[in-house]
């Protein structure tokens, strides 16, 4: 048996893991996904057989650039870029972010620009017993998380692809922030997708 004939099944499955994440994945993140399917094999031979297969990841991170949208006065800076949480649903972290595309600029934002300082959403945050933190003008590593997330989310679906019309935008956007979720590995977590991570540290509670 020849050593080609020896990775035969990990050149498979690696290829799989490729195009399963449409060529979002190094070598690092596919080694982690064929751990999880059992496969022993260290990073060093993945990295090798994908040079073997011609599989280049696809991303390549551009330097995001923050939305520049109201400075909000109402509350301090809590958080004071201390992003740990001891449990899940402790800190939650929203920003506004903008794409053009097509002659339009679209917004991505869990609530209007405006409405952070609106006073029935101010009353609604007492009521929860919910303190808001805002960051300072110009101070972009005070948001630090959420503008890594909205990095990649450029980075990732955006840049690797063209798009037909707006609306076909919105359904490519909808498909990742569910891949993001729920099937993209993040080394930070344990090589888990968020949404299994929360479960299970919810779980674990």
């Amino acid at each position: 048996m020849n050593s080609a004939d020896k990775y035969k099944a990990v050149k498979a499955e690696i290829t799989t893991i490729y195009h399963e994440n449409k060529g979002r994945y190094g070598y690092r993140r596919i080694t982690a996904e064929l751990r999880k399917r059992k496969f022993s094999v260290n990073h060093k031979t993945v990295q090798r057989l994908m040079k073997e297969l011609g599989l280049v990841c696809r991303v390549r991170m551009k330097k995001y650039r923050s939305y520049k949208g109201e400075v909000g006065k109402i509350a301090p800076n809590l958080l004071n870029q201390n992003f740990h949480a001891e449990k899940p649903n402790q800190k939650w972290v929203t920003d506004v972010t903008e794409f053009s595309l097509f002659g339009e600029k679209l917004y991505l934002s869990p609530i209007l620009g405006w409405q952070y300082r609106h006073r029935q959403y101010q009353r609604m945050l007492r009521e929860k017993g919910i303190r808001q933190s805002m960051s300072r003008k110009g101070n972009c590593l005070d948001n630090a998380v959420i503008e890594n997330f909205f990095g990649l989310l450029k980075s990732e679906p955006l840049y690797l692809q063209e798009f037909r019309s707006v609306e076909h935008f919105k359904l490519e956007l909808l498909e990742y922030l569910d891949y993001y979720n729920n099937r993209r590995i993040k080394a930070k977590l344990k090589g888990l997708p968020p949404a299994i991570h929360r479960q299970q540290a919810l779980s674990a509670a």
